[in-house]
């Protein structure tokens, strides 16, 4: 039995919408925990961008709310995680020079297009894992390079969001396996994909190590020290995408399990034995060895909660849960595309859609249309990983927008599938407090920290509402067919 004190565990989830940060215990799990909001911008239709400088600021006063909770015990290491793929423009000393552009921005449709007509779209899925994408990296570079050739001479290098919270912590500038998979730069093995980072003038010297996931990338430096209280040399470890850390802190660890991950942007993952590719899934790896997590990501899904919070003036979304509960199923529909969208249709200049609406409408039948919609697009992700093979037997919901019952009840609804609860689950930022429990040796392999697992309760599917959604299910994926044209023509003007 370990007597020695080991230290805290710390890990930071730069989220579309805020910062997560909680301190961990390797045997009692989490001890603290710390947020700070987050602004996502969009200037202009599609666009989605964050200040990297507000992600600092709030990094430094999570961070030093954790030093002060931590009391005398020592903390041990620190480790990131966030959206994947963010690209950020940094110079030689890792300052940002512009705002991050996230992963959901999708202001580089015309590089999208053009690239795909120079490389082998099919090649890159296969080698790759990932399509050519409003997502992928190369074109969003590329944009940059073009419509801002000033800060495309300065950048030293392009890097995600958590990667370069850590650098700006004091570790090398560098960017984590998943990210580099998600990008579409590089190869399934960690390779760098020649054909499509040779489409960027400049691109290659851009491209930093590629670290994996509990790797130790350097120290706490004695400014960030000076920020936030935590003694300078402390361990700075590389965690991971935020997605699959939060599945994995989830407890997926065996095939049949998947998870729905109601963050800013929303998540569906599964367990595999095996890479699967498909054009409209992307894959990453589970820090399992020999697993994998084939994975759909929607552009919006809390990041449309929050839209419509603030266009309807909600003050209270609990107080609007209770009002959006005795609603009827279904009233009118809602096309989440309000970010384009990503899986599985992979289109950049789809819009948002709201239909059905008449004069009896109110404010709740709207947010509920918007919570349904964001479920219709995830079990349009779970068919095709279903048609693909993917076993989708014992089902999680987590994030914060697993903190709304409704929403809860409703994904259960719509998908047909009881959905397990994790207690006190604070999301990705506790599977990056596990990553830097495996970089500091607190934690002896990846299956240790899943005992500090806590299950909730199941949220069971309602019987009339399971049939009512399955009907209105199709109806949604009728309106996103007949109009999509339309809603590209709007996106061309």
């Amino acid at each position: 039995m370990r007597t020695e004190d080991p230290g805290l565990l710390v890990g930071i989830d730069i989220g579309t919408t805020g910062v997560k940060a909680v301190l961990v215990d390797r045997e009692l799990g989490l001890v603290a925990q710390a947020s700070r909001t987050n602004q996502l911008r969009s200037p202009d239709a599609g666009l989605a961008e964050a200040d990297p400088a507000q992600w600092s600021r709030n990094v430094d006063s999570a961070l030093a709310e954790l030093a002060d909770a931590a009391g005398p015990r020592a903390i041990a290491g620190i480790a990131t995680t966030g959206m994947v793929p963010a690209v950020l423009a940094v110079d030689a000393q890792g300052r940002p020079l512009r705002a991050a552009i996230l992963q959901n921005d999708a202001r580089a449709s015309q590089e999208v297009g053009e690239l795909g007509a120079r490389i082998d779209t099919d090649a890159l899925l296969a080698v790759t894992g990932s399509v050519l994408s409003q997502q992928s990296v190369a074109p969003k570079a590329l944009w940059i390079a073009r419509q801002e050739p000033e800060i495309w001479e300065r950048t030293h290098a392009i890097v995600g969001s958590y990667d370069w919270v850590l650098a700006a912590l004091g570790a090398p500038l560098h960017v984590e396996a998943n990210w580099a998979l998600e990008s579409g730069l590089f190869s399934l093995d960690g390779e760098v994909f020649t054909p499509v980072v040779d489409t960027v003038p400049g691109m290659r010297e851009r491209l930093m190590p590629v670290r994996r996931p509990g790797e130790v990338a350097g120290a706490l430096d004695a400014a960030a020290s000076e920020r936030t209280g935590i003694a300078a040399g402390t361990p700075l470890i590389v965690g991971g995408a935020d997605h699959v850390l939060s599945a994995y802190s989830a407890g997926l660890g065996e095939l049949g399990d998947w998870l729905v991950k109601l963050g800013g942007a929303g998540d569906i993952l599964a367990v595999a034995e095996e890479p699967v590719v498909d054009a409209r899934l992307f894959l990453d790896e589970h820090p399992l060895d020999g697993l994998w997590l084939p994975n759909g990501c929607m552009a919006t899904s809390g990041s449309l909660v929050r839209w419509v919070q603030a266009l309807l003036q909600i003050d209270d979304l609990a107080a609007m849960d209770v009002q959006a509960a005795g609603r009827a199923p279904a009233e009118m529909l809602c096309l989440p595309y309000f970010l384009g969208e990503k899986s599985p249709v992979n289109d950049p200049d789809l819009r948002g859609v709201f239909a059905g609406m008449h004069l009896g409408h109110g404010a709740a039948d709207l947010y509920r249309s918007a919570l349904e919609g964001i479920a219709f697009g995830f079990r349009h992700v779970a068919e095709v990983m279903r048609e693909q093979g993917i076993r989708l037997e014992n089902a999680t919901i987590t994030n914060g927008g697993a903190t709304s019952l409704l929403w809860k009840q409703i994904h259960a609804s719509v998908l047909d599938a009881p959905l397990a609860t994790v207690r006190d689950h604070p999301g990705a930022s506790l599977g990056a407090a596990f990553s830097a429990g495996i970089g500091t040796g607190a934690f002896t392999d990846w299956t240790e920290p899943l005992s500090l697992v806590r299950r909730g309760d199941i949220v069971e599917p309602v019987p009339d509402q399971v049939t009512r959604y399955d009907e209105a299910y199709r109806l949604w994926r009728e309106l996103a067919e007949v109009s999509g044209a339309t809603m590209r023509a709007l996106a061309r003007r």
